[in-house]
C-alpha cells in the first residue's frame, strides 16, 4: 500500500467547504434570479432559467476552475448563454404557425402583457428604453449584483466601455423615470390652490 499523502488529504478536505455546490447555490440563487428578472419580463421564465442555470452549474461543477473566474462570474455566463438560447427559441415559437389554436370552440387567451416579476412598473418601463446589450449590464450590474471588471470578463468588453454604457444607461433610465413623475411642490412649501370663482 503507497504512504498516505496527510498534506493533500487535508488541502482537499479544506477546500470542499468552498467548494461546496448547495452553498454557491444558497450564496448565489438571488444574484442569479435578479439577472433574469432583469432581462424577462415572466416571473415564470425567470424561475425555469434560474433552475436551468443551476442544473448546468451542478453538471459542470467538477470543471470550475476559480483561477479562471469567480463563483458569481461563472454561473452569470451560463446564465448569459441560457438567456440567449431561450431568446433564440422564443423567437422561433413566434414565427410559428397558428393553425390548430382553437380546441373545440375555446379560445386562446392572450397573456397580460404587462410583466410579473415584482419589479416596479416604473422601473420596467425605465428598462424598456434601453438596448438589449445595456439591459444585460444593468442586469448583471444591478440583478447579479457584479462589479465593474466582472461584467467586462463576462462580457468580453473593457471595463472603461462597461461603465460608460452603465452609465449612460442609468442616465436614460433616470430621465424615463423623472418624465413620469409628477410635478410636486418642495417640501418646505404649501401646494398652491387655484382661487374659486
Amino acid at each position: 500500500m503507497p504512504p498516505c499523502n496527510h498534506e493533500a488529504i487535508s488541502s482537499f478536505r479544506d477546500a470542499m467547504p468552498a467548494r461546496d455546490f448547495a452553498v454557491v447555490y444558497d450564496n448565489h440563487i438571488w444574484q442569479i434570479y435578479g439577472f433574469f428578472a432583469y432581462r424577462l419580463r415572466s416571473r415564470a421564465d425567470a424561475e425555469d432559467l434560474t433552475q436551468q442555470t443551476f442544473e448546468r452549474a451542478l453538471r459542470s461543477w467538477g470543471r470550475y476552475d476559480a483561477s479562471k473566474a469567480s463563483v458569481a462570474t461563472w454561473l452569470l455566463v451560463i446564465a448569459r448563454n441560457l438567456l440567449v438560447d431561450h431568446f433564440r427559441a422564443d423567437r422561433t415559437s413566434r414565427t410559428q404557425p397558428l393553425d390548430g389554436l382553437e380546441v373545440e370552440g375555446e379560445h386562446l387567451e392572450a397573456s397580460p402583457d404587462r410583466p410579473d416579476l415584482g419589479l416596479d412598473p416604473d422601473l420596467e418601463r425605465a428598462l424598456a428604453t434601453l438596448g438589449d446589450r445595456e439591459r444585460e449590464i444593468v442586469a448583471l450590474r444591478f440583478g447579479g449584483d457584479l462589479s465593474g471588471p466582472e461584467i467586462a470578463e463576462a462580457m468580453g468588453l473593457s471595463l472603461a466601455n462597461v461603465q460608460q454604457i452603465l452609465s449612460r444607461s442609468l442616465r436614460r433610465m433616470r430621465a424615463e423615470l423623472d418624465a413620469r413623475e409628477p410635478v410636486r411642490p418642495p417640501a418646505d412649501r404649501p401646494p398652491q390652490r387655484l382661487p374659486r370663482r
